[in-house]
């Protein structure tokens, strides 16, 4: 019968392998494009807007497409939660586009985000710009919606191209919402 031999391991060893975190620079600026104006949409743009200011970070938000919702005058306070076509929520696309669901839906969120006592959206709107944050709408999607100047609340700094956008956005952290 056959045997094999097993060769023992050395005892060498590798030198430890050091390894050095590059140096982190602070975050200064954040560019946030708010592009969907559900009420599930509209928070994450504001609430990191938020958290950027309170932290001393420059925070310029741009309001395009569906997103000009959260600054339009007539529609800023009322936002709703989509329930069909959402692939997080917890209910069958079927039921979801009963009617009321979307109402229903919208009322439970607004309950929840005040249980964690997160203000709406208008004034959430209103503390961004309080704490210094840039707020713009997007040019383009305005002409396309066939949006004026004053259909957006005051707290809108101005409406720009999005060239201007990126010109403002010089050097900082661009999100995508």
């Amino acid at each position: 019968m056959p045997t094999a031999t097993i060769e023992q391991p050395t005892t060498a060893t590798a030198p430890p392998v050091t390894l050095e975190k590059p140096e982190r620079k602070p975050i200064e600026a954040v560019s946030i494009i708010c592009s969907k104006g559900t009420l599930d949409m509209a928070y994450p743009g504001l609430i990191l807007a938020n958290a950027a200011r309170m932290s001393g970070i420059d925070a310029t938000l741009f309001f395009t497409f569906w997103g000009l919702d959260i600054v339009t005058e007539k529609k800023i306070d009322h936002l709703h939660t989509a329930t069909v076509g959402n692939p997080s929520m917890p209910i069958p696309t079927m039921i979801g586009g009963l009617p009321g669901m979307e109402t229903l839906a919208s009322l439970m969120m607004k309950k929840e985000m005040g249980k964690l006592e997160i203000p709406p959206v208008r004034e959430m709107i209103e503390m961004l710009s309080d704490a210094g944050a840039e707020l713009y709408g997007c040019r383009m999607a305005m002409d396309m919606f066939k949006l004026d100047r004053s259909d957006l609340v005051p707290q809108v700094d101005d409406v720009i191209s999005a060239m201007d956008f990126f010109d403002k956005s010089a050097g900082a952290q661009v999100l995508f919402i």
